[in-house]
């Protein structure tokens, strides 16, 4: 049995939820693993972010998102509204909360409380889900002709490096 991890770094853009297709880094991150038969796990590490499996569409829209995520997006904004200011829709992040976030002594948090009026983001992250796992037969990805592998960040509140691991297991 063998194991091989890789990082694959995107950019969010701020402004909107932000999907990044990554189904070619993850088949070179397979490639470069040499594994033939097992399973690639491709998971995020942050609680407003998804990886999500989709059929890849041609279409796209002014900002580049394919009609599919549009699409998604609008049925989301209904139904998970987004969160522009404290004691709107969300009781999150709540005062011990935001205490112990403005106390962290880390870079990915800055002391602005706007920043973190993303309880919709966190929603969206958990019903999405962290991870998508792909069976490896014969050293290709299991994703069918049209399937492909987005990493999504829904918080909207500021641009931010996101990490997608990558961890492939099995026989060579």
């Amino acid at each position: 049995m063998a194991v091989y991890k890789d990082t694959i770094t995107v950019t969010s853009n701020g402004n909107r939820p932000s999907y990044h297709n990554v189904t070619e880094q993850v088949k070179k991150i397979v490639e470069q693993s040499g594994i033939k038969n097992g399973i690639c796990v491709v998971q995020s590490q942050h609680t407003t972010c998804s990886v999500i499996f989709e059929e890849f569409v041609h279409d796209t829209d002014f900002n580049g998102d394919e009609f599919l995520q549009v699409d998604l997006n609008r049925i989301l904004d209904r139904i998970i509204p987004r969160e522009v200011t404290e004691n709107m829709e969300y009781r999150y992040p709540g005062p011990k909360h935001l205490d112990f976030l403005m106390s962290l002594d880390d870079p990915a948090y800055p002391k602005d409380p706007g920043t973190i009026l993303n309880g919709d983001a966190h929603i969206r992250g958990s019903l999405f889900g962290a991870s998508e796992s792909f069976i490896l037969d014969e050293g290709m990805l299991n994703t069918g002709s049209v399937g492909y592998i987005y990493f999504v960040d829904w918080d909207q509140n500021r641009v931010r490096n996101r990490k997608c691991r990558v961890l492939v297991m099995g026989e060579a």
